[in-house]
């Protein structure tokens, strides 16, 4: 029985860098996994859209699709415009949505190896202070999954991790969290955008960052990012953290 298509499923940004490190991100899953063919579809701005995709895919006569969400949190994208979407695929399809990548401990890994690659020695962890600079929501559940996250990667050794957000209302913004770390002490405060690509939200976060030591490249096309996505493909396939779309 052949495997079901694993259709990537990005946002979309007027921005080229978005699309082109979404592809670099699927050229790496493609590598790492041959016997599974992989398909990317955007919600906007970029082509092909998500329905073009699955309608393409309809008539090659696919049956099974895994759509993955190419998101960080459970946000309004995934709750509500991927499932709205997938509803109406062809009738022939069998589409399992997969869960978000996030939270993720290789997404946590991905992010502090960015910071050494960006210039931090290992050896700074204990006195540096970290900015977790993500996307901000109006979903109280993905706020909360980032403050979370947050929490547990200040345990392996950080003088301290505090989050940011840069959209959706959400506070606070990374220059405040810069200058709280300052006042609380550490020696050196640091940026980790927590985003899967370059646009408009991780350049503010940039701007924003001006006060801090070190500002550290997003996520983009991370080994640890792949191999999240693997994951959850494996996931939906085996039955378990998926929803059943037009089955």
């Amino acid at each position: 029985m052949s495997k079901p298509v694993l259709l990537v499923i990005a946002h979309g940004s007027r921005d080229p860098r978005h699309a082109a490190t979404v592809h670099a991100l699927v050229r790496q899953v493609r590598a790492r996994r041959p016997g599974v063919r992989v398909e990317t579809g955007f919600l906007e701005f970029n082509l092909p859209s998500v329905a073009g995709k699955l309608e393409s895919l309809a008539a090659e006569g696919v049956r099974d699709i895994v759509a993955l969400p190419l998101l960080l949190t459970r946000a309004f994208h995934a709750k509500a415009d991927i499932p709205s979407v997938l509803s109406e695929a062809p009738a022939r399809l069998r589409i399992r949505q997969a869960d978000v990548l996030g939270p993720s401990p290789l997404l946590t890994a991905a992010l502090q190896r960015r910071l050494y690659e960006a210039g931090l020695s290992p050896a700074d962890k204990s006195s540096t202070g970290v900015v977790l600079a993500a996307a901000g929501s109006t979903d109280p559940e993905a706020i909360a999954v980032i403050a979370e996250i947050a929490r547990e990667w200040r345990r392996t050794g950080w003088c301290a991790v505090r989050p940011a957000f840069a959209s959706g209302g959400s506070l606070p913004r990374t220059g405040d969290v810069v200058g709280s770390l300052r006042a609380l002490g550490c020696a050196r405060v640091v940026v980790a955008p927590y985003f899967l690509a370059p646009g408009r939200l991780p350049d503010r976060v940039a701007r924003e960052a001006g006060g801090a030591d070190l500002l550290a490249p997003v996520l983009g096309a991370a080994p640890e990012v792949a191999r999240v996505l693997l994951a959850r493909y494996d996931s939906a396939v085996a039955g378990s953290a998926l929803t059943a779309v037009g089955a």
